[in-house]
């Protein structure tokens, strides 16, 4: 079980926009932070540089797309090209989960907190559903 407190960033990563969350280790509390641009298939690499600088991160989570099998389809190539980016760009660790339902997840929460809720908070709201899947598969690998 992780002892110490550590700094997450998860990615909900998209052909348009990365939904972007926060999070740390000890809490397990996780957050929407904000939505980074893709335009032509170029990620804002100065953004997420700027988020990976002030948050400090200690890890990277992924979201990446399976079936209910647990089999990867979509864009599933593309993500794991980013997690390598992310890897070779700030040397952090990254780790991938599953996305299963993330967006879904995240609908259902902005529509109890707003019948006009955007497509940005959507996608970092599915990040933050995304961290959050992993703190509950960490608890089951660690307990």
């Amino acid at each position: 079980m992780t002892c110490s407190n550590q700094s997450i960033l998860a990615f909900d990563f998209g052909e348009k926009r990365i939904g972007v969350a926060k999070g740390q280790t000890v809490s397990r509390t996780a957050e929407p932070l904000t939505i980074l641009k893709v335009h032509n298939g170029r990620i804002d690499w100065r953004g997420l540089s700027g988020l990976i600088e002030k948050w400090q991160p200690d890890l990277l989570v992924v979201g990446m797309p399976t079936n209910y099998e647990g089999e990867e389809f979509g864009i599933a190539d593309r993500v794991k090209r980013f997690c390598r980016q992310l890897q070779g760009r700030y040397h952090l660790p990254v780790q991938t989960i599953n996305e299963n339902l993330s967006s879904v997840e995240a609908r259902q929460r902005l529509g109890e907190l707003s019948n006009k809720a955007s497509r940005q908070e959507l996608d970092a709201h599915a990040a933050q559903a995304i961290l959050e899947t992993w703190y509950e598969e960490s608890i089951k690998i660690d307990g």
